[in-house]
């Protein structure tokens, strides 16, 4: 089965297999690259909302999904926080923890960086994911440096890989690029640069130093799509 995985700027991407769709870290309000705007979103049928970490520009807009019904899926924190917030169908878990569900299955992973909502409140561990998800497995980073332990997650056999390069908040391309020799994805797709002054890194030379080592590295620009 194919997944058609649109880029929507920052962390934030759709994911659609033809019978759901799934939305990471969805930053829209507020996020200077992109490319839709939430009116058009919460039109979309959304299946769940993954929540990497609390920090707004992943946690986004998960209130406005989350109030209109769909699932939001994070840490016990965001669950709890969501749930306060008035989104029904939160579902807190935590590192090592599987949720299941009729579109696939997340398992949440450690990521070494912080994690607190716009209004202070503490998010809980910040967190990466295995997403399976349409016959794909797709290790979506969250905002993270390298780590060693990023090989258990590799061992998994990934075929999507997608990290931050953009530094000062999370790594840098360079360092993302050791990340897979770790991980081994078949794909592997830059994420969390250009979209504030801070954010640096070049996503060009993550892709060069990826595909030395034959992963097929896809830069995206927001609003672009690609197909795994």
């Amino acid at each position: 089965m194919t997944v058609t995985l649109r880029f929507l700027g920052q962390s934030a991407f759709l994911l659609d297999d033809g019978q759901h769709k799934l939305l990471l870290d969805p930053f829209i309000t507020g996020n200077p690259v992109c490319p839709v705007q939430l009116e058009e979103a919460l039109n979309w049928d959304i299946s769940a909302v993954l929540i990497s970490h609390a920090h707004g520009d992943h946690w986004g807009n998960a209130l406005d999904f989350g109030k209109k019904g769909v699932p939001v899926i994070g840490t016990a924190e965001i669950g709890n926080y969501a749930k306060a917030k008035g989104t029904e169908h939160a579902v807190g878990m935590n590192i090592g923890g599987t949720y299941k569900a009729e579109w696939g299955s997340v398992y949440l992973t450690p990521a070494w960086h912080s994690s607190s909502f716009p209004d202070g409140t503490y998010g809980g561990m910040p967190t990466g994911m295995v997403i399976e998800f349409g016959a794909q497995r797709l290790y979506f980073a969250g905002d993270t440096c390298l780590f060693g332990d990023m090989k258990l997650i590799g061992d998994r056999k990934l075929d999507a890989a997608l990290l931050p390069v953009g530094d000062h908040y999370t790594m840098g391309p360079e360092e993302a690029a050791r990340c897979l020799e770790l991980l081994r994805p078949r794909v592997a797709i830059p994420m969390h640069y250009a979209t504030f002054p801070a954010l640096t890194g070049d996503p060009e030379v993550f892709a060069r130093e990826g595909r030395k080592q034959g992963v097929d590295v896809r830069v995206l620009k927001p609003g672009d799509t690609t197909q795994l």
